[in-house]
């Protein structure tokens, strides 16, 4: 079983899995409505715009672990999301990141080491890993970096599909 083969849900309670982007580079990050760094859904959102044509996805996971902040139905996330940032790329049901109801795609995340080398449990929210086209996680950033980060865009620049 690879990342790409985890059942997940849409925000709307479909089935899915990370299959529907196998080929592309993915950036998967646990999000939150009500965080000190929700801003970043505008630079997850630019860096998808920007990226899309070349085979790149944003992938958010709401999530209610850290402060409570993201205690919304699936409607006021999707709501809020795209009312507020625009916010375009796809959005999965509510996940825990840590924990014994860690979903089972953090579970294999949390092995991915950041650039200090340090891997493990999830910070808080907009927590970043980055996925090459054949689903293997090649980079993790910590919620302090953001999406336009200088080195998060090398490492999806680096990771686009040839």
């Amino acid at each position: 079983m690879t990342l790409y083969d985890i059942p997940l849900q849409t925000l709307t309670g479909e089935p899915t899995t990370l299959g529907e982007l196998s080929g592309k580079a993915v950036l998967i990050v646990n999000v939150a409505s009500k965080c000190g760094l929700t801003n970043q859904y505008l630079g997850l959102e630019a860096i998808h715009e920007r990226y899309a044509e070349r085979g790149f996805a944003v992938v958010g996971f709401p999530c209610n672990q850290f402060g409570g902040q993201e205690p919304g139905s699936a409607e006021e996330i999707q709501t809020f999301c795209s009312t507020s940032y625009g916010v375009t790329f796809p959005m999965m049901a509510k996940v825990e990141v840590n924990g014994p109801g860690r979903h089972p795609l953090y579970t294999e995340l949390v092995t991915t080491a950041d650039a200090a080398g340090e891997a493990g449990d999830i910070q808080w929210n907009f927590e970043k890993f980055l996925l090459d086209p054949a689903g293997k996680a090649v980079a993790r950033f910590r919620p302090t970096t953001t999406p336009e980060d200088a080195a998060v865009i090398a490492a999806i620049e680096a990771a686009l599909p040839a």
